[in-house]
Formats: C-alpha cells, sequence, structure tokens
C-alpha cells in the first residue's frame, strides 16, 4: 500500500489555518503509513475542489497539529489527511537561476515549473563545526559603509537594521547588483505586491537577474510559507556553495517578518508567550538559520 492511500479522518478541531488530528499509536504500524514527524507535510483533502499542502507543527501523542498552507477555510472535521513521510523540498538544478519561485518553491514567474528537476530537503541538522577557518574571502558589497568599515566576507553575515522611512528595499536591491557573487539568492518576506515588483523589476533592469534565484513569500501568501521561505533560500545557496564552489550572497528581507509568523502561530498553538509576545524559542530558530547562512557565505 503507498503511504499517499493511507488517509486519517479523526480531526479533532480546526482553529484558524491549524488543523489537529488523532493519528493512533495503532494505526502507526499500518503496512504502508508512514512515521509521522516534525515538519513533515500532509495533503487535507475535503470534497474534489478542495486541496491544499500541510506541514507538522506539533506532535502530543495522539494528536498531530497541521498548519495548511492555503488556510482552512472551506474545510470540515469530515475531511481526509495523508501524510507524505518526507519534509518540505526544493527544487535545485542551474535552471532555477533567473527564476522567480513563491514562498514554497512553485514558479511565480508563468515558466516551467521544473517537475523533473531534483528536490532536495530543506530540513537537516544544525551545523556545529569544532574549527572554523579564519574568514578572509571579503564579498565586495559596493557599499562604502560596509566594504570599508564592516566588511562582509565569505561564512560571515550583516544584519541590517532599518527605521521606517529610509529606503530600505533600494539599499537592499543596490548591494544585491554591486556585490561581487557569482549568485545571489534573494528571499522576501511578507513582501507587499509592490515591494515584490520593484526587487523583480530592479535586478532585471540592472542586467543582474540571470545570477539571482528569487523566493518570495507575498504578504498575501499563507503565513506558513513565511517559515519556510529562509530555509528554501539557504539550502539553495548552500548547494550552490558546497557542489559547485560558487561565492554566494544571501538576501533575507525581513527577518522581522518571520518572528511576527512565529509569533501568530505561538498563539495560535497556545504556546506560553516570552518577551513581547514572542515565543520562547524565537532566538533559537534566528540563530539557527543565520548559523546555517554563515556555514557557506554571506548573508545580510
Amino acid at each position: 500500500m503507498a503511504p499517499s492511500l493511507v488517509r486519517y479522518k479523526n480531526i479533532v478541531s480546526i482553529v484558524g489555518d491549524i488543523i489537529k488530528v488523532e493519528v493512533p499509536d495503532t494505526m502507526a504500524s499500518t503496512p504502508g503509513a508512514p512515521i509521522v514527524r516534525l515538519g513533515d507535510l500532509a495533503v487535507i483533502e475535503d470534497r474534489p475542489a478542495l486541496r491544499s499542502l500541510a506541514q507538522v507543527i506539533r506532535i502530543e501523542c495522539e494528536e498531530v497539529s497541521l498548519q495548511v498552507f492555503a488556510g482552512t477555510k472551506g474545510y470540515s472535521t469530515q475531511a481526509s489527511v495523508h501524510f507524505l513521510g518526507h519534509s518540505m523540498r526544493v527544487t535545485y538544478s542551474t535552471h532555477i537561476q533567473g527564476r522567480v519561485f513563491s514562498g514554497v518553491g512553485e514558479p511565480l514567474d508563468g515558466l516551467s515549473r521544473l517537475e523533473f528537476d531534483p528536490k532536495v530537503p530543506i530540513s537537516g541538522a544544525s551545523v556545529n563545526p569544532m574549527r572554523r577557518t579564519m574568514p578572509s574571502r571579503m564579498i565586495r558589497t559596493g557599499v562604502p559603509m560596509i566594504d570599508l568599515f564592516n566588511c562582509l566576507v565569505e561564512s560571515q553575515k550583516i544584519p541590517i537594521f532599518s527605521i521606517p522611512g529610509e529606503p530600505y528595499n533600494a539599499f537592499l536591491a543596490r548591494i544585491g547588483i554591486e556585490a561581487d557573487a557569482d549568485l545571489v539568492v534573494f528571499a522576501g518576506l511578507g513582501l507587499i505586491f509592490d515591494d515584490y515588483h520593484f526587487f523583480r523589476r530592479t535586478f532585471e533592469d540592472a542586467g543582474v537577474f540571470g545570477r539571482t534565484v528569487m523566493f518570495c513569500n507575498l504578504a498575501s501568501a499563507p503565513i506558513v510559507e513565511r517559515l519556510l521561505t529562509p530555509d528554501l533560500a539557504l539550502t539553495v545557496a548552500e548547494r550552490f556553495a558546497v557542489e559547485h564552489g560558487k561565492r554566494v550572497l544571501v538576501l533575507l528581507t525581513d527577518m522581522t517578518a518571520y518572528a511576527d509568523a512565529m509569533k501568530e502561530i505561538g498563539v495560535a498553538l497556545e504556546k506560553v508567550p516570552a518577551n513581547r509576545g514572542y515565543g520562547g524559542d524565537l532566538y533559537s530558530q534566528l540563530a539557527r538559520r543565520y548559523e546555517k547562512a554563515c556555514h557557506f557565505s554571506g548573508a545580510g
């Protein structure tokens, strides 16, 4: 029996974009049934017209909480759930250069879906090196205040802080255009359409779009995508850096939207809030992604 044919219909509750389903331990030994793990994907179906991917975000005994990508509007407790047995994967090949993808890796540019290109998992253990090589290979950004006073080198990161009213998008786009890198991986979190269009048009007009890969989570997209987008971008960047030996620059904008997404999901899961309503694991989650970025390249 294929894993996709094992379906569960014991939905306990639907709160916001989160569905809780009961997965009995006895069913874990059912032939063909995948073991449910944190971060795995599932498919929610309710009538022929309603179908969406979801991600496992909590497991408590026999109760599994799923964050539905497309939202739970229209779904009932009669919906069926089947687990795919793997976490989110992203397309990785040289064909993704000069392409624009959504926060879950779906093409946004209307071109081919690259269905037959290799897929790699975005989850994995955090890097914990015993020893680091002294950073020495500088990545020129074309911004004097960075290149002269706080230069960016490979395996390092530079956080850029801004206040309302500052031309932050234009500044970040300038770095992406002028950076001395073989590949720029851009990840936009919670972008309004005007900002998304600005970054894409700016890269195209500057003639650097061919060496750019864009992962854009729009503000209208499900909030769970916001938590996946950095991992998609960093996984692709890491592959190009390690396997192709490219100098890769990652631009993430902005991590505040990521933190707000974590807070919103934490409230839905009834987690005890910490500072300003954010979850207690906020800084560890941010540190894990920054550590992944520092493993191979520069990240702004």
